[in-house]
């Protein structure tokens, strides 16, 4: 294989997995900020914002480290 193919499929690779990364921190940062808004209005619900911020946090997770895998198995084939 021509190694500035090789090379520049290595950098795409690298800027899609980076470029997949942005959207779900973003997602996760306003969650943030909106639970942190949520509390400071409603203080004695702080539990509820908590577990309900928390549950959608790991849903997130999920959903970006499955985002990763795929393309690191596209990125190997």
């Amino acid at each position: 294989m021509n190694p500035l193919i090789s090379a520049a499929s290595v950098i795409a690779a690298g800027l899609a997995i980076g470029l997949a990364s942005i959207g779900p921190g973003i997602g996760q940062g306003t969650a943030a900020g909106q639970a942190v808004e949520g509390i400071t209005r409603q203080p004695e619900a702080e539990g509820k914002i908590q577990d309900k911020a928390s549950s959608g946090r790991q849903i997130k997770g999920f959903s970006t480290e499955m985002q990763r895998n795929r393309m690191r198995i596209g990125a190997q084939e």
